[in-house]
C-alpha cells in the first residue's frame, strides 16, 4: 500500500494549524504542524514531507524568506496561505517559488484540493526527470540539466530553478512550437483549474522568462500569443 503524503502545516497561529492538521488527517494525510520557521527547520531535519502548507504573515522569519529559501534548495512543493485582498504577496510568493496560494479565510475543501492537485503534479515531474536521467534538453542558448533541474548558459553560468519553474519549462519544453492557453498550463503544470481573474500562468511565465530570456522586454523563446497564450518558439533537442 502507498504511503498517506505527509504535510507540514507551518503557521503561528494555533487554532489555524491543529484544525488544518485535523481536517487533511480525517482525509487521509499524514499531517505535522510547526509554528514559526525555527519549529519547521528542525522538523524537516527529522522527517521527510511532501508538500507544505505555509503563512506568509508570521513573526520571525516570513513565509515570503522561508519560501525563498527552501525554493532555492528546491526542497519540498509550497503552498502559500495569504491575508486576503494581498495581491503583492501572492504575486511575490510565485515568483519565489511557491507553486500554488490561498487566501485566508479559506474552505479547508478547497485547501485540499490544492493540496491533491500540486502532489498530482509532482510524480509526473519526477518520472519525466527519471526518463531523462544523465542526459540534456537543449533549446535557443541553454542547456537544462535535468537532474539537478539547473540551466547552463552558453558561457558556462549555472541557473537553479525552483519546482515551480522546472515544471512549467518541462511543460514548454514537451510541446515546442505549440500554442498553450493560459487554463491549458495552469493545468499541465499546477494541476488545477484557473479561478476569475488568476494570474498565476503569467506570474510563473514572467519569473521564467527573466532566467532564460536574453532580453526580457522583447522575449524570443517564450512568445505571447495574443488571444491565446504561451508559446516555446524555438526548436529542443534531448541529448545525451
Amino acid at each position: 500500500m502507498t504511503n498517506p503524503p505527509h504535510i507540514l502545516v507551518v503557521d503561528d497561529h494555533k487554532q489555524i494549524r491543529d484544525s488544518v492538521t485535523r481536517f487533511l488527517e480525517k482525509n487521509g494525510m499524514r499531517a505535522t504542524s510547526a509554528n514559526d520557521a525555527a519549529d519547521m527547520d528542525a522538523k524537516l531535519a527529522k522527517g521527510q514531507f511532501d508538500l507544505m502548507v505555509l503563512d506568509v504573515m508570521m513573526p520571525g522569519e516570513s513565509g515570503l524568506s522561508i519560501c525563498q529559501r527552501l525554493s532555492a534548495e528546491k526542497a519540498i512543493p509550497i503552498i502559500m496561505l495569504t491575508a486576503l485582498g494581498e495581491e503583492t504577496d501572492r504575486i511575490v510568493g510565485l515568483e519565489i517559488g511557491a507553486d500554488d496560494y490561498l487566501a485566508k479565510p479559506f474552505n479547508p475543501r478547497e485547501l485540499l484540493a490544492r493540496i491533491k492537485a500540486v502532489l498530482r503534479r509532482a510524480p509526473q515531474v519526477e518520472t519525466l526527470a527519471g526518463d531523462l536521467a544523465g542526459r540534456q534538453v537543449r533549446f535557443a542558448h541553454l542547456i537544462l540539466n535535468t537532474d539537478r533541474q539547473v540551466l547552463v548558459d552558453s558561457d558556462g553560468s549555472e541557473t537553479a530553478l525552483t519546482s515551480a519553474d522546472f515544471k512549467l519549462l518541462m511543460v514548454l519544453l514537451e510541446r515546442p512550437r505549440v500554442v498553450l492557453s493560459r487554463d491549458e498550463l495552469l493545468d499541465l503544470a499546477v494541476g488545477r483549474s484557473a479561478g476569475p481573474l488568476d494570474r498565476t500562468i503569467d506570474n510563473q511565465i514572467s519569473r521564467l522568462r527573466r532566467k532564460i530570456e536574453p532580453d526580457v522586454l522583447r522575449p524570443k523563446i517564450i512568445k505571447t500569443i495574443r488571444n491565446g497564450g504561451y508559446c516555446l518558439s524555438v526548436d529542443v533537442e534531448v541529448a545525451g
